[in-house]
């Protein structure tokens, strides 16, 4: 399937999934996660990188 048509398809599921307004619960481990990077950030010590160094540090 051309990726143009994969894209669509994946935002008609979105759409529907919106529509039928489901609550999921995250996993424990990501609520963690998140309240500990919303720690560093308050705490001024969040590191940041760009979207370049990230691709260049994934490879």
């Amino acid at each position: 399937m051309p990726i143009k048509d994969r894209i669509i398809l994946m935002e008609e599921i979105w759409n529907t999934l919106r529509k039928e307004n489901i609550e999921i619960e995250s996993s424990e481990w990501h609520g963690e996660i998140l309240t500990d990077r919303r720690k560093k950030i308050e705490e001024g010590n969040a590191n940041y990188i760009s979207i370049d160094e990230l691709k260049t540090n994934s490879q």
